[in-house]
């Protein structure tokens, strides 16, 4: 796995950057880029969002945590309409029951279905959707939603 350290460099290298110079254009203290790069120090939460919108990058591309570049607020965008255009609501259809799985029943299915019942990994998605919806694209989506669904009526 990368790390932000390993990723800040490498972002830093693809714009023909020294280090110096990074920090200079982001406002940051002289030495800040060689800190964060060598692992000597964490940029803030501030300092994240910053490096992410100078590179065009994700937080979670900038952390590390994805190996896509996208940054949230484009493939999220792709999930609604244009403000402009009316809503249509989406075509009915006919609803099937999930196909029981065929050994045995109970808690026997799949791996990941068993996955997917453990309070561990219930409790770390419900902790990932909060900390999304917290951030500044998070806000933003909701705002968009709660606004949207006010229109409609």
């Amino acid at each position: 796995m990368i790390t932000m350290a390993q990723r800040i460099e490498e972002l830093r290298t693809e714009k023909g950057l020294s280090r110096p110079a990074l920090s200079a254009a982001l406002g940051f203290p002289k030495t800040a880029a060689e800190k964060f790069e060598t692992g000597r120090a964490t940029p803030t939460a501030e300092q994240q969002k910053k490096m992410a919108d100078f590179f065009g990058v994700s937080l979670f591309y900038l952390k590390g945590e994805s190996n896509d570049k996208t940054r949230q607020e484009t493939w999220m965008d792709g999930d609604f309409v244009d403000d402009d255009e009316p809503v249509r609501p989406a075509p009915k259809r006919a609803v099937r029951p999930a196909p029981q799985p065929k050994s045995g029943g109970g808690d026997q299915g799949t791996v990941f279905g068993s996955l997917l019942r453990t309070p561990a990994f219930q409790e770390m998605v419900r902790e990932t959707v909060l900390e999304v919806l917290r951030s500044p694209e998070g806000q933003e989506l909701l705002s968009r939603t709660v606004r949207r669904e006010l229109d409609r009526r």
